[in-house]
């Protein structure tokens, strides 16, 4: 399947100043795939390192020395390393700090060699003291679940997405056939999610219990995680907080509440499990902003978030819901679905590194999102449905007149009254107004 981020390697191999490469991301986000993929296409061979699951491969690094280590894993893999043809893959690279440190090595000793790294717990190894991290020494990039555009690619629908873009440009309405085709695949992903084995278990079988089952896989390795990379004390912890999120965002007001975690839950009790979850890639947090300033960063509130799964198929799998009540629009779903949503555009602004924020005000107002698209500070309205009552929106308007407003929903392509309405299945657009 397609994965955008395959240029961005492209880029990155051929780049003059090119610095050893690490690729973060959650587990099963299709680190592995996609490197070896690369490395098929674009290198005469290739040698491939894991050392989560082969512990000898620690041994080698020893002696930092990079003349040291790749004569031992040419020695190790029978295969000889060149500097410009062969790809040195480090998969699971928390695991062994000593090949996480040699990177500096490679990088100031050895340049000519072609080295990318990964790891899915990596975060949480470097910002917890675990490793020691080769700062200014190495290049990053982030490998996020497939987003709705790559999901529309994996249905080979390249022409689609094309005419999506064009309405985008013009705000002008896709033609109904084109903007309901759209809408379906749309409802697809809120089930399916962006997992690229997921992804293409639907795709290939086109049955749901199938693609549960993979999902369910997925979680429980999630669980897995949460009790082997974890302290004691807070592998319970962890694991409630992350099995409340989707709940959470069932009810009317979605800012995360540790008492529904817990009766008489605090923050204290339970900000190291999430610090856990957004560090391990698989949640993340979105703030309240407190007012509209610049930088955005610096008037966000601490203590009032909403908290997003890192896939919204997960979250679907996490409560049992069943395909059928979404793209039927069963209306007892209205309360999570609405979360679901949000959990979508979140996930997809993350991925093409828009940073939002909520905002409230004193009284009842909530716009859903905040943030700078080409400079801009603007609101962002989400709606599940075509319904675009926009009192919040109207509220924020008047305040601060924005250059104008989005307002993301199943309605399509326009702009009236300053306000920019996108369909749901098109947010992948925003990335060219950021």
């Amino acid at each position: 399947m397609k994965r955008k981020i395959y240029q961005q390697l492209v880029n990155w191999k051929n780049s003059f100043d090119r610095k050893p490469l690490i690729l973060q991301g959650a587990r099963q986000v299709g680190k592995t795939y996609i490197v070896n993929y690369f490395a098929g296409k674009e290198y005469a061979n290739s040698v491939y390192c894991n050392f989560e699951k082969d512990k000898n491969l620690a041994e080698f690094f020893h002696d930092l020395t990079p003349s040291s280590i790749i004569s031992k894993l040419s020695l190790y893999k029978k295969k000889e390393i060149f500097e410009d043809s062969t790809l040195i893959i480090f998969d699971e690279i928390q695991a062994c700090p000593e090949a996480l440190t040699s990177l500096k090595y490679f990088h100031e000793e050895a340049p000519g060699y072609h080295i990318i790294a990964l790891g899915s717990l990596l975060g949480l190894s470097v910002n917890r003291g675990n490793v020691s991290f080769p700062v200014g020494k190495v290049q990053f990039m982030n490998l996020y679940p497939m987003d709705f555009e790559e999901y529309l690619l994996a249905n080979d629908e390249d022409n689609l997405i094309k005419l999506i873009r064009d309405c985008y440009t013009k705000n002008k309405p896709l033609e109904n056939a084109f903007h309901e085709r759209a809408l379906e695949y749309y409802k697809e992903y809120l089930f399916v999610g962006g997992m690229p084995e997921v992804v293409e278990e639907f795709h290939k079988n086109h049955n749901p219990e199938l693609v549960r089952i993979k999902q369910q896989d997925i979680l429980e390795a999630y669980q897995n995680d949460m009790s082997k990379y974890n302290k004691t004390t807070e592998i319970p912890k962890t694991k409630i907080v992350y099995k409340s999120i989707g709940s959470q965002l069932s009810k009317e007001n979605k800012k995360f509440q540790y008492r529904q975690v817990k009766r008489g839950g605090r923050a204290s009790e339970f900000e190291d499990a999430i610090e856990w979850l957004c560090l391990s890639g698989i949640a993340s947090q979105l703030y309240r902003i407190e007012q509209i300033m610049l930088p955005l960063d610096a008037y966000r509130s601490l203590s009032d978030f909403k908290f997003y799964m890192n896939d919204v198929g997960l979250c679907c799998a996490s409560l049992n819901i069943d395909i059928q009540d979404i793209l039927g629009n069963n209306p007892l779903l209205d309360n999570f679905k609405g979360g679901l949503v949000e959990n979508y555009v979140f996930n997809q602004m993350k991925i093409y590194e828009i940073h939002p924020f909520y905002w409230t005000s004193k009284s009842d107002a909530e716009v859903d999102f905040v943030a700078r698209l080409k400079g801009e500070i603007i609101p962002i309205e989400v709606k599940s449905s075509t319904n675009n009552r926009s009192k919040s929106l109207n509220v924020y308007m008047d305040r601060y007149h924005p250059k104008y407003a989005l307002r993301i929903s199943q309605k399509n392509f326009g702009f009236e009254n300053n306000i920019k309405s996108l369909p749901l299945y098109a947010v992948f657009c925003m990335n060219e107004t950021k």
